[in-house]
């Protein structure tokens, strides 16, 4: 059955708020919960970044929903065997189950030790003997690993879920793709690309489940969504590989005060009250193969998008399904 979450935006609530919203995401009818994991916000303007694993286990006390992070970079800013420890501890403190959502990263938030920003290449390869690491500790052995990137000392996790934690990779590129289907197990996209969905599932993704998020803002006018998504989101407008090497949010600043426009902006973001709209955007997700998708709600008016969803948007999306 199609499940359709709501996306928790770290960048732009703080933590007890978003909480808040874990609840009224059940309350409204949501099935799931995504959580984003930054050191750094994308821009400042957004003005927050919470540390995800802290969140988590809170959410984990007042919902019953699954949770999963969207994503988490388990290579650079924080040792995998860290990472491991921190899932499988958030795996045994939510109720409704947990998902490790990782990726490559962005320089944005792992470049603050001071190391260089690897290749994309190095960047896969690290990650996938980070999977391999993280999935032996869970294993609840005993683990020393000395690998090209990682070394593990006789570690062992002693609080462990009954299950370990699915891993769910977000995948762009073919390379990372086919990693994606070989070592994980399921898919996260930002973006609805039938392409590589169909990828996924012919080089070993096959029923494993497909997860896609995007944002919207809704208003009670379109105009006022058109702003505040771009006030608070400009970035989304960006292409190419600007947003895996900026450091800084007032890079990202400098960028989207150069390039993007309000026009741009409500192009990648669906604003406004029409539920149809709304629909459609989700609906596309669907067609290009996802089996999951996740709704950010841009903004400080989460109530109200909260209500619309409930009466307007889920009833629209589950009678269709």
């Amino acid at each position: 059955m199609t499940r359709f979450g709501y996306f928790l935006a770290t960048e732009e609530h703080g933590p007890q708020e978003l909480v808040r919203q874990a609840r009224a995401a059940e309350d409204a009818g949501f099935d799931a919960l995504w959580i984003s994991d930054h050191f750094h916000p994308w821009l400042g303007s957004q003005g927050q970044s919470s540390f995800v694993w802290s969140v988590v286990g809170a959410i984990g006390q007042v919902t019953s929903l699954p949770v999963a992070t969207a994503v988490t970079c388990p290579t650079t800013r924080i040792h995998p065997a860290i990472v491991a420890q921190a899932a499988a501890t958030s795996a045994a403190m939510t109720r409704g189950g947990f998902g490790l959502g990782v990726g490559t990263g962005e320089a944005l938030n792992e470049h603050i030790l001071g190391d260089p920003w690897p290749h994309a290449a190095r960047r896969l390869a690290m990650l996938e003997e980070a999977i391999e690491v993280m999935r032996e500790l869970w294993s609840g052995r005993t683990v020393s690993h000395h690998g090209e990137f990682y070394t593990v000392d006789t570690a062992r996790l002693y609080t462990l879920p009954e299950e370990p934690p699915p891993i769910l990779m977000s995948a762009f590129g073919p390379k990372a793709t086919a990693l994606a289907a070989r070592v994980a197990d399921g898919l996260v996209q930002v973006a609805p690309a039938p392409e590589t969905i169909d990828r996924f599932r012919r080089e070993g993704g096959a029923g494993k489940p497909v997860q896609g998020g995007l944002k919207v803002c809704w208003a009670p006018n379109e105009q006022d969504a058109v702003r505040t998504a771009y006030e608070r989101w400009p970035n989304e407008a960006l292409s190419g590989e600007a947003p895996q090497v900026l450091p800084s949010p007032r890079h990202f600043e400098q960028l989207t005060q150069g390039l993007v426009t309000p026009e741009m902006v409500a192009e990648e973001v669906t604003c406004g009250p029409d539920p149809e709209r709304h629909v459609a955007a989700i609906e596309t997700y669907l067609e290009a193969g996802a089996d999951e998708v996740y709704v950010c709600q841009v903004g400080d008016d989460q109530d109200g998008f909260f209500g619309f969803y409930s009466e307007e948007v889920l009833p629209r999306l589950r009678g269709a399904r």
